[in-house]
């Protein structure tokens, strides 16, 4: 079928254009707004449709792969990515990874919210509450001052100690997504995602150990699993391959963790803003970032019990699928050998950040 001239016209000058901006769509120039809106989202899908193809496939296969083999799906997902780098740079498939990496990226934080309420919250008790919280609060600030230390920079320190304080892969692509544009950011991105992934796993297996060498009540290692061990998943393996008890703890305090992404972006977010204002030509980013707000508000929905659980587990299988996809492109989009130039040093920091948090935990339980 022969396409109209303005159609065609515009195509021609979407395959060239430069889709590095946060919102991954760019505006069009006032010569070219002559298209109707239903020939724009005709083009829009057309120019995006190959790219996101890719990360859905990416996406499925990683999570076969997770389900068959028991491991992490997100390391999957970033290992497959980076096998189809070659993809992320062809002009044709880059918009649709970029959209991925980012606009599918906060949607899937934004729903993250549907897994967590207000009573699980309350019910973990002011003592635990405290122990969570000081721990995400004492990750941040050591990942910034290590990156002081060793001459990083103080947005890599903050991704790095924002996704061990928090919540793994999930948080540090959420913080990524907050953090001023930078040739490095994707790169250090990946790092994080690869390096906590690993931790986590390893932490799965080996703390529950130390919580017996430590004679912890079923109880306290649950607060200990949770406060510590990185992503979702790995917490409830450790906690139920512990006891019920232990395991219930467990995601309960982990789900606490994730509810604080929402306060530490928000500061994130604050403090580089004039970072990213300059950047943008002296735009302000806000304050507030939309993703954030439908965070909040699923929490809000989830919290008042009038929605059917089942819907809102449906909503929080969703966001893990809008996750995995996100971080697939962010595979797709990022080189092997990128990697390999990154040094010693980011690897240091997130072992260091890592035990850090772990003994912070361990000696809180101790003293209560």
């Amino acid at each position: 079928m022969t396409q109209p001239d303005d159609i065609r016209t515009l195509s021609d000058r979407f395959a060239f254009a430069s889709y590095d901006s946060l919102e991954g769509v760019p505006v069009l120039a006032p010569s070219e707004v002559k298209a109707s809106p239903r020939q724009r989202l005709v083009l829009t899908v057309r120019r995006l449709s190959p790219g996101i193809s890719i990360a859905i496939l990416v996406a499925l296969s990683a999570s076969w792969l997770a389900d068959h083999y028991k491991a992490p799906v997100m390391l999957f997902a970033l290992l497959l990515g980076m096998a189809v780098n070659f993809l992320g740079q062809d002009v044709r498939c880059r918009p649709g990874i970029d959209f991925a990496s980012r606009q599918v990226l906060r949607v899937g934080v934004a729903l993250l919210g549907a897994r967590i309420t207000l009573d699980q919250v309350q019910a973990l008790g002011g003592v635990t509450l405290l122990i969570a919280a000081g721990g995400v609060v004492l990750t941040i600030l050591a990942g910034w001052a290590l990156a002081r230390v060793m001459k990083l920079s103080d947005a890599f320190g903050v991704l790095t100690g924002g996704s061990v304080a928090i919540c793994g892969a999930s948080a540090a692509m959420a913080i990524s997504s907050v953090l001023p544009a930078s040739p490095t950011r994707e790169r250090d991105t990946l790092l994080t995602v690869v390096g906590v992934t690993a931790l986590s796993t390893l932490a799965m297996v080996i703390y529950p150990v130390i919580a017996a060498a430590l004679g912890l009540t079923d109880h306290q290692t649950g607060v200990f699993l949770g406060a510590t061990i990185h992503d979702v998943a790995q917490v409830v393996g450790a906690g139920y391959g512990v006891s019920k008890e232990t395991g219930d703890t467990a995601t309960i305090v982990k789900l606490f963790r994730v509810a604080l992404l929402l306060p530490a972006i928000l500061v994130i977010a604050f403090l580089f803003r004039a970072q990213g204002e300059a950047q943008a030509g002296g735009k302000r980013p806000p304050i507030l970032p939309t993703f954030l707000v439908g965070f909040a508000a699923l929490v809000g929905v989830n919290s008042t019990g009038m929605v059917p659980a089942e819907l809102m587990e449906g909503v929080g299988s969703a966001s893990r699928w809008f996750l995995v996809t996100a971080i697939a492109a962010v595979g797709a989009k990022t080189a092997l050998g990128d990697l390999v130039h990154v040094g010693w040093r980011p690897v240091i920091m997130i072992v260091v950040e890592t035990l850090g948090v772990m003994a912070w935990v361990l000696a809180a339980i101790a003293l209560t």
